[in-house]
């Protein structure tokens, strides 16, 4: 069955009808009151960005979806998961100081922040996956499966591994703990740079399997005693353990999937998608190059595998900017698919259906 996705455009005529007050209008057309938000804990999903990434949606947009959820009798909050690799959201206190450094506070996105997988990425919830075919559970941030509503706001852009970071992206990977996006991302147990470690004990110490000894100066991995909880990944100085990167890209859109679909079990959602600062790679990197196409507009619905699609689609059919990353890549074909020829978004699609998982069919209804 197609489900109905809401759109409008980024077009502003009239003084007090700006983006904030088009998002309203959007969310309240696409059936948000339709949700009982009274007195429940609502997760509002979002990405930070990273330090040196201009990309990353502003706190505005939050204010405005976090004070709609308490005008309808909910308790927001903005969260977002530790990452993996080493950036400056590595842990929970550079999480915060780097949502700051972009301008989010209590005042500025009108809730507080909360990092959903605690302070060293640790702080999980194993959570079944509904008719999982790579994961049997997902490893997601505790704070994230405490709230009552999850609410998914995602900067559309494209993804050099997975093609697109989409809304299904925002709520698997990004929801995700350490040791989640382990799983994702590779066989789910790291791998030791012996040139960069200096032996200090740190991942020792953490690590609750006995998986790591300290040979001569040097560590070295029990891969059979190794449960790949990423523990050691968060605390090394050094930054000399890192996950096996390698899986295919196709089965990291696919557990991604399975993520989401973990996430979302059970309890009501909303998600939105603005289609602004198109740029080709994820806000995760330390820069952002230019946007590839123009702004299009937002996009809301209760099904994130719809609102990705469409958001594909409506991105398709928009020109190509000029002196952009496109300009070196194939044209003719999908944009994403030219962008980044070894990924290919739409075996998220694909898996999405064969789980059960929302539905890339969907009907556009435009809201003026």
């Amino acid at each position: 069955m197609s489900s109905k996705v809401f759109f409008c455009d980024f077009r502003t005529q009239f003084h007090g009808t700006g983006r904030a007050f088009k998002l309203r209008t959007l969310m309240k057309a696409a059936g948000f009151e339709n949700i009982d938000f009274k007195d429940k804990f609502v997760a509002i999903k979002m990405h930070f960005g990273e330090a040196g990434n201009l990309a990353y949606l502003r706190p505005q947009y939050a204010k405005t979806v976090a004070d709609y959820v308490r005008e309808l009798g909910g308790k927001p909050f903005l969260t977002d998961c530790n990452t993996l690799y080493a950036g400056s959201r590595k842990n929970a206190l550079e999480h915060l100081d780097t949502a700051a450094e972009n301008g989010f506070s209590v005042l500025s996105a009108g809730c507080q922040i909360l990092i959903g997988d605690g302070l060293k990425g640790n702080d999980e919830l194993a959570v079944p996956v509904p008719n999982g075919v790579h994961c049997r559970t997902a490893k997601i941030g505790r704070a994230v499966m405490d709230a009552d509503i999850v609410i998914s706001l995602t900067h559309f852009k494209g993804h050099e591994a997975m093609g697109i970071g989409g809304a299904v992206k925002n709520l698997g990977m990004g929801c995700g703990s350490r040791a989640g996006k382990l799983e994702m991302h590779s066989d789910g147990k790291p791998v030791l740079d012996q040139e960069l470690c200096i032996g200090c004990g740190l991942c020792r110490k953490h690590c609750a399997h006995g998986a790591l000894t300290l040979a001569g100066k040097k560590m070295t991995i029990d891969r059979e005693h190794c449960a790949g909880c990423g523990s050691c990944i968060s605390v090394c100085p050094k930054d000399a353990l890192s996950p096996m990167w390698g899986q295919s890209l196709r089965l990291l859109c696919e557990k991604t999937v399975e993520y989401a679909a973990a996430v979302m079990n059970g309890r009501p959602g909303f998600h939105i998608s603005l289609l602004c600062d198109i740029a080709p790679n994820c806000d995760c990197h330390g820069e952002n190059d230019a946007a590839i196409l123009p702004d299009i507009g937002m996009l809301a619905g209760t099904d994130p595998v719809a609102l990705d699609q469409a958001a594909c689609d409506l991105c398709n059919r928009a020109p190509r900017l000029p002196q952009t990353w496109m300009e070196k890549c194939p044209s003719g074909g999908d944009v994403f698919n030219d962008a980044h020829p070894e990924t290919h978004w739409q075996d998220a699609m694909a898996h999405a259906k064969r789980i059960g998982f929302g539905s890339a069919e969907y009907e556009l209804v435009t809201v003026k």
